[in-house]
């Protein structure tokens, strides 16, 4: 049978253990690995694999040996409780011996789960589990995770959200990978350990991982609030960090960017920022949409028209010193903010 959206997301919370077998694939190795820990958890409980009550079957020793999982899924082990026998990076040249196995399953066996890279509707192992009257398949795709799903994970993690701070997470989840998002979401856990209060922006700030950005953020600050003899310290700083002008020339752009899309969003610079991909968090969205407010949208036209005109003398053939350049395009704009 065919799992798909609510029913998929129901089944890998609760999965039914008088099932024969459960299929998930997809493309992100990480989201299926990830749906596949929960099932498992969910079927034999934290101590589980302790107890070993989880076989682990690679495909490549199945090949070898095409009577591991059948073995697996009838051998009885010391602890009692629901046993697993789980076949991990399956392909179509396991349909049959995976079929075998399913066909001797009676309730009472362990249940057998399957993950397998993403599959085509005429996969032979996909159409063994969605034909099959006591087994599911489930396919991953790269959809951003749901409130639903969001709020599952807070759960687990033992977190409450402020409702601003719900929004920010929200959005996080669409710009990190899975893995990245519960990792983020852990290090929230244990980052609000102590005193146990509901998350903030300030929070997620905190936790997020850094963008490849965020050496440059100061010296950004420093332009967008037009605090010039602040610029030349920092940019002798970064170059002595290796950045490139290039590198700095691309970062301030983007910047500005977002700048002008909050200044011209209908709702206003706040609501600008806030639906900005990827998300801002906490104290530095209040402060962008503080500039955005202060710059406006002409001003930041003209910002952005200058970023360009210095992309291009970088690019070019120009022998004038590239630093400098860079640092002569930052102090205009900071004096063009000033005004």
């Amino acid at each position: 049978m065919k799992l798909s959206g609510q029913d998929a997301k129901r089944f890998f919370a609760r999965p039914d253990p008088k099932r024969a077998g459960l299929l998930i694939f997809g493309a992100d190795a990480m989201r299926v690995a990830l749906k596949r820990q929960q099932v498992i958890a969910a079927l034999i409980g934290p101590q589980g694999e302790e107890e070993m009550r989880l076989t682990r079957i690679n495909a490549s020793d199945l090949r070898n040996d095409p009577a591991a999982l059948s073995d697996a899924i009838k051998a009885q082990g010391f602890f009692p409780g629901p046993r697993v026998a789980f076949v991990e990076d399956a392909t179509d040249q396991l349909a049959d011996t995976i079929r075998t196995a399913l066909a001797d399953w009676r309730e009472g066996d362990a249940q057998v789960i399957v993950t397998a890279r993403q599959l085509t509707a005429r996969s032979a192992l996909r159409k063994l589990f969605e034909g099959h009257p006591d087994a599911y398949a489930a396919g991953i795709y790269d959809d951003p995770p749901g409130r639903e799903e969001i709020e599952a994970e807070l759960s687990r993690a033992g977190l409450t959200v402020e409702r601003d701070a719900m929004a920010d997470l929200t959005a996080l989840s669409r710009a990190l990978d899975p893995g990245d998002f519960r990792q983020t979401l852990e290090k929230l856990a244990l980052y609000k350990f102590a005193d146990g209060s509901p998350v903030t922006g300030a929070d997620i700030a905190a936790c997020a991982p850094s963008s490849t950005e965020a050496d440059l953020d100061d010296v950004l600050a420093a332009v967008a609030d037009s605090r010039t003899d602040e610029i030349g310290p920092i940019i002798q700083k970064l170059e002595s960090q290796g950045v490139q002008p290039v590198s700095l020339c691309i970062g301030a752009t983007r910047h500005f960017r977002i700048l002008h899309a909050a200044a011209s969003d209908p709702g206003g610079p706040g609501s600008g920022i806030a639906r900005v991909r990827p998300p801002v968090f906490g104290p530095r969205r209040e402060m962008m949409a503080r500039q955005a407010r202060k710059w406006g949208v002409n001003r930041l036209e003209q910002a952005l028209s200058i970023l360009i005109d210095t992309d291009l003398q970088l690019r070019s053939t120009s022998r004038a010193p590239a630093m400098a350049l860079m640092e002569r395009a930052l102090i205009r704009l900071a004096m063009l903010g000033a005004r």
